[in-house]
């Protein structure tokens, strides 16, 4: 008689920190595993060597996820742009095709490393998500039987935020609003790990925080205002702070007027604006890009809870 196992799924699985379900749909999951660093010894006379664990490192956990119902997640990431910086545990539970629990993956004081977001065009189709690396000081891993069930929920919600939805605007400027393309972006905050004492995984501590350039293309029918603050950095020289300015990137709802939530751009200036590649015979509309550099940002949503 043949025994038959039921196949774990991949595709199943949902975030908990500090106690709470963080996010509604999880699209990914990756890391979070203890890697151990070798060492090599020479023995004796006969070029040999021996190895040997030196120290062990935790892998970041990569985890793309949607907004709905993720306001504790985008809460974590705001306090830490401010620089007010929490330490978080969590755990990442793995089911099967019935949603049974099989594996749990827990993470202790944890602090966000990088935020991504989507690559954004005007005429995509697809929904958007959310990339973030978190990077633990401990994990504990266990495989269990299958029992107790995950609630997945939240998929309807999530299907709200697409890719195609967004508006920038540059106060002071007008054109800003018909961008149709922006990359997509990382904020990345550094960190140092230390060995103390007796304990086996490095303890992690903040340093530098550092946000992106916007990097984005519109019509070249619009962009007479970027073209002369162009002009007047790189031409006229005027770099100082006055001739900076401060932004907002909106995440848009489908009817394209609801704001999800924003990003707001602080001391923004031009890194550098170019027309885009021309090529023979082509009827296709003339663009510029442009790529702008950021002091800080800072997240809002208040329609998502984040008052």
């Amino acid at each position: 008689m043949t025994i038959q196992k039921k196949s774990y799924t991949s595709g199943h699985f949902e975030l908990i920190i500090d106690g709470h379900k963080s996010t509604a749909y999880l699209k990914s999951v990756d890391g979070g595993h203890v890697v151990a660093n070798t060492i090599s010894e020479p023995i004796g006379t006969h070029n040999q060597q021996i190895k040997s664990i030196s120290t062990l490192d935790i892998e970041p956990f990569t985890l793309d996820f949607g907004i709905s119902g993720a306001k504790d997640v985008l809460k974590w990431i705001r306090s830490s742009w401010k620089k007010n910086y929490s330490r978080r545990n969590g755990m990442i539970t793995h089911a099967n095709f019935d949603l049974q629990r099989t594996y749990e993956h827990e993470f202790f004081e944890a602090m966000i490393t990088e935020t991504t977001f989507p690559a954004l065009d005007g005429a995509a189709k697809d929904t958007a998500y959310l990339k973030v690396k978190i990077q633990p000081e401990r994990v504990l891993e266990r495989k269990m039987s299958p029992g107790e069930k995950i609630k997945p929920e939240g998929g309807a919600k999530q299907k709200l935020w697409t890719a195609n939805s967004f508006r920038l605007t540059i106060d002071g400027f007008k054109g800003f609003e018909y961008t149709n393309k922006i990359e997509a972006f990382t904020i990345k905050q550094g960190i140092k790990k230390g060995m103390h004492g007796e304990h086996r995984f490095a303890q992690i501590e903040p340093t530098k925080l550092e946000f992106p350039h916007i990097c984005g293309t519109l019509g070249l029918d619009y962009a007479d205002d970027l073209l002369r603050w162009r002009d007047k950095y790189h031409r006229d020289g005027g770099q100082e702070p006055d001739n900076q300015r401060t932004g907002e990137l909106e995440f848009l709802g489908p009817d394209k007027k609801t704001v999800i939530f924003s990003i707001n751009l602080f001391e923004v200036g031009i890194h550098k604006v170019a027309l885009q590649q021309s090529q023979a015979n082509q009827d296709s509309i003339k663009r510029v890009k442009y790529e702008l550099y950021v002091g800080y940002m800072e997240m809002d949503g208040p329609a998502l809870g984040m008052d």
